[in-house]
């Protein structure tokens, strides 16, 4: 879980403080040699008692300068090296302490994490095979079972690096030297032709870190030329001075900006981090103020929105989660507020830090981890949803290297956009970067569903129905997405090729409806597009009935044996689809009527019904359905629908087939 130099400028949480394991920094321990150190080692000790002040106030590049004083004296100090080590890596340089790590650990110093820590710290120097080797043996001792797994998951995921290698793509990397400084330029937005980026330019230094406190800026851009000359910071509404703020996400349709704020010296740690909203009404931004879905006693950064505006993407490190920074989801609720937030799971987040959420214009999602396999510090992932499971699939080294790779965003479209990497060649610190991607495979289709709900008038004209909730799920029940329909009824959902889909539409005092759909058959070879990306669509509709009590409503070719009661297997289907609806609208209890024509005698025509309306009611109860939702009542021929009555000698068998009917109608809706 480390914890460096991001969690400085919030955004970049390659941060994460590490101090979050086990290590007992607020005190100097003595290093595992204690009992037989010598006289020139226990002065060490007392000298780094004296210092270590600047590492507990978590002051790391004082402590890199005043531990390394020390190692004047006595250069081979467990200890001494270990403070120096740890500093490096809480400062986001973890591939500068790989030599002092190995020192602590020669001389014994006693901590349970600093072997992962020292693996870490090869990875960065590209050192895989010793990194193997570190881990190998600390596997024969560790007795933490958490660090074992950790360990456990990054040997394996040093096995795999070779085939890293073999994602090679067509990339063309540039540095953005417009806006790039000696200082930290990071975390790209893109919005109508300007990008957003959060930079360490401000006067005064943020003194945990030795670097000055970080500020939201942007400037213009044609495609991914930048007018260097328009670089400016944002309005002192976003932009506090002596205050970190970064990683900033502007909504699809303007009105909408989250960012990042925290991280003063007069608080110490992550609580402080949150995630900040204001909104654009009459052209004017509103009073940034923290979002609902923030925990004040986390770390929570790097706010991404989907491309519909209603689910925001973040990074927290709140209770609950994988380990380290997890990415959460939050949507937007009925009543326009954030809420529902949700950890996406296994699949994306690992026992380390996972951070920089992003959605891409095809729907895909992006994100940076130390996690997954990747080629040191974070790497560029995307997850991609293929037959209903979804897949972490890593840059390659077109994109990723040994160092800390994140914050990718495209602008207009899904080929050309921007990153941040600390790798060496650029201005210094963290540098801006932009891509161009021009694989093959990028001859891409993007499928959307398109929709709207309504409901239907007594003359069956459609009426637009909003305020429907609409959940698009796999037919095996598992939710991909839902929204909430605005005043035109219209959904939209991106949705892949070749899967079977359930449409379903809740909204109270409806009934639930649900619909099949399919992209089976219906996707396009990338070998057959001419253009580079086109979009196709696919069109549905959701039609919900408002709950009316007594109102009969009839069950279609619900039919029976003549003279017969028992359910056959052509009215158990139709039956099912009562049991579904019985299912999806929990809280209403139904009469199940039967009725028949009025041939045959009044007193046999009365039996017949209720014995096959109670044989439906039976069935429905053997699914599942609470009996006390159920009555079953027989009519007989008392409720024809024409003029057949016994004085009637000359309808027709269709007559006849009309009153021999299945119905049943709401006796309670329920939820009050």
């Amino acid at each position: 879980m480390r914890k460096n130099k991001f969690y400085l400028i919030l955004l970049m949480v390659t941060s994460m403080v590490a101090c979050k394991s086990s290590q007992n920094f607020l005190g100097i321990d003595t290093p595992a040699t204690t009992t037989t150190a010598s006289t020139n080692e226990s002065e060490n000790q007392g000298k780094s008692v004296k210092i270590k002040k600047s590492y507990q106030n978590e002051e790391y590049e004082k402590a890199v300068r005043e531990y390394s004083d020390e190692l004047k004296d006595d250069p081979e100090s467990p200890v001494f090296n270990y403070y120096i080590a740890e500093s490096y890596r809480k400062l986001g340089k973890v591939y500068m302490a790989k030599d002092h790590y190995a020192k602590a650990i020669t001389g014994g110093y006693n901590d349970d994490e600093m072997e992962l820590h020292y693996a870490k710290a090869l990875k960065a120097n590209a050192d895989y095979d010793e990194a193997e080797r570190v881990l190998q043996n600390y596997l024969e001792y560790v007795t933490v079972a958490k660090f074992e797994d950790r360990a456990k998951r990054e040997l394996a995921n040093l096995k795999k690096i070779d085939s890293l290698e073999l994602i090679v793509k067509k990339i063309e990397i540039s540095e953005a030297t417009a806006l790039n400084t000696e200082n930290s330029e990071y975390s790209p937005f893109v919005h109508d032709n300007e990008i957003y980026f959060a930079a360490t330019r401000e006067a005064s230094t943020f003194e945990r870190f030795g670097v000055p406190f970080s500020d939201i800026y942007k400037a213009k851009i044609d495609g991914l030329t930048i007018d260097g000359s328009s670089v400016a910071p944002l309005p002192e509404l976003f932009n506090e001075s002596e205050i970190n703020e970064g990683s900033l996400a502007i909504s699809p349709d303007g009105n909408t900006l989250v960012f990042a704020k925290g991280n003063s010296d007069a608080k110490r740690g992550r609580d402080n981090v949150n995630l900040f909203m204001s909104t654009k009404r009459n052209g004017q931004w509103s009073s940034p103020v923290i979002m609902p879905i923030s925990d004040p006693k986390s770390w929570d950064s790097s706010p991404a929105f989907s491309r519909n505006g209603r689910t925001i993407y973040f990074a927290s490190d709140r209770p609950g989660g994988f380990g380290g920074s997890d990415i959460y989801s939050a949507k937007l609720n009925e009543r326009g507020r954030w809420a529902d937030v949700n950890n996406m799971g296994a699949t994306i987040n690992t026992a380390e830090d996972e951070i920089f959420p992003y959605v891409s214009p095809d729907e895909k999602l992006y994100f940076s981890s130390d996690g997954h396999v990747g080629f040191g510090m974070l790497d560029i992932f995307v997850a991609v949803r293929k037959s209903g499971k979804v897949t972490i699939e890593n840059m390659g080294p077109s994109v990723n290297s040994a160092y800390d790779d994140f914050g990718l965003v495209y602008s207009d479209h899904p080929f050309e956009g921007f990153f941040t990497s600390n790798r060496p060649g650029g201005a210094g610190a963290d540098d801006i970067y932009s891509l161009v991607d021009d694989s093959p495979e990028h001859k891409k289709i993007q499928y959307v569903l398109k929709g709207k709900s309504y409901t239907l008038n007594e003359d069956s004209t459609q009426v637009i129905l909003a305020g429907v909730r609409i959940r698009l799920m796999t037919r095996e029940g598992e939710q991909i997405d839902d929204m909430i329909t605005g005043r035109g009824g219209i959904f939209e959902f991106p949705v892949d090729p070749e899967m079977e889909y359930v449409l379903v539409g809740e909204k109270t005092d409806f009934f639930t409806d649900r619909r099949g759909f399919s992209t089976l058959g219906q996707g396009i070879a990338p070998e057959d597009l001419v253009e580079r990306a086109i979009t196709k669509e696919f069109n549905a509709f959701v039609e919900l009935n408002p709950i009316i009590e007594d109102a009969a409503i009839v069950l279609q070719n619900i039919l029976y044996d003549l003279n017969k009661a028992e359910i056959r297997p052509d009215a158990a289907v139709e039956l099912d689809k009562l049991v579904q609806l019985l299912n999806d609208n929990p809280d209403i209890k139904i009469e199940l009527s039967s009725h028949t024509d009025s041939r045959a005698g009044d007193d046999f025509n009365q039996d017949l019904s209720q014995r096959r309306a109670q044989a439906a009611v039976d069935y429905i109860i053997s699914k599942g359905i609470s009996r006390e939702r159920l009555v079953a009542k027989g009519y007989g021929e008392s409720q024809l629908v024409n003029g057949c009555d016994n004085d009637n000698l000359g309808c027709t068998e269709e007559q006849h087939q009309a009153n021999r009917r299945t119905e049943f109608k709401v006796t309670d809706k329920g939820g009050n």
